[in-house]
């Protein structure tokens, strides 16, 4: 099965020759469990993820019971987009069956104009670092205000850039998301992953706070609660207000 984004129907005959010839075409940038190529088409930068084969359960999960990681990411893709959150543009998502049951997947995007992860902060922490936790922290509550969570918020999973003297960001991996009212907890919750000083979320809390109009003190709590516990590996903590 192909669907592809009417904005785009011109590239289905590339699009639907791409599981014959993505093994042996394009420009691999990633190769662990997925993979990722890069594309030059009809003037266009596309980006296809190849997501692995599901195993055992997961094949008659993916087919009957859920929708495939590739589709999740498109819909979630067209969604984001529409609530004013940046993910790079979904153009496509191919599934192959075999015997009936969900084999590879592809997901076909626009390559993202933004060239950096926040993952490089994680190596260093510099200036630059300081100059994006508030524009970060407004990207975060203007997603949370729409009722959008990423389930996997982590600097891999963010790219970033400065455009025009502003800092603009776009949130990729979107297979795992969740959409509904987002708690202050909730929101909170999802910094875990985020490795930086005390500071950083000091910061973060209170621009997420005004932005949410929320209570910047319960935001810094909060998030720091979640990030030692996660980064204690579920080892348990004694806070005073637990």
């Amino acid at each position: 099965m192909t669907i592809i984004n009417p904005s785009y129907e011109f590239l289905r005959p590339w699009i639907e020759a791409l599981p014959e010839s993505f093994d042996s075409s394009g420009t691999l940038i990633y190769d662990a469990r997925n993979q990722i190529r890069t594309y030059e088409v009809n003037g266009l930068t596309l980006c296809v993820k190849r997501f692995h084969r599901p195993r055992f359960l997961n094949k008659w999960i993916y087919s009957f019971v859920r929708p495939s990681k590739a589709r999740r990411s498109y819909e979630n893709g067209l969604y984001l987009l529409a609530h004013g959150v940046g993910t790079p543009e979904p153009v496509a998502y191919i599934e192959q069956k075999k015997c009936g049951l969900l084999d590879f997947s592809y997901l076909v995007t626009l390559q993202s104009s933004l060239t950096r992860l926040h993952r490089e902060f994680t190596l260093a922490y510099t200036p630059e670092l300081e100059e994006t936790i508030r524009p970060l922290a407004r990207f975060t509550a203007h997603m949370h205000n729409e009722g959008i969570l990423h389930l996997d918020f982590s600097p891999g999973n963010i790219l970033w850039d400065k455009v025009d003297g502003e800092y603009r960001f776009e949130i990729i991996d979107i297979n795992r998301m969740t959409f509904g009212p987002v708690s202050l907890k909730e929101g909170c919750r999802s910094m875990r992953r985020i490795c930086a000083r005390s500071s950083f979320f000091d910061t973060f809390a209170d621009e997420y706070a005004l932005a949410r109009q929320l209570d910047a003190e319960q935001c810094r709590y909060w998030i720091h609660y979640y990030r030692d516990r996660f980064w204690d590996h579920g080892r348990k903590a004694r806070y005073e207000y637990e």
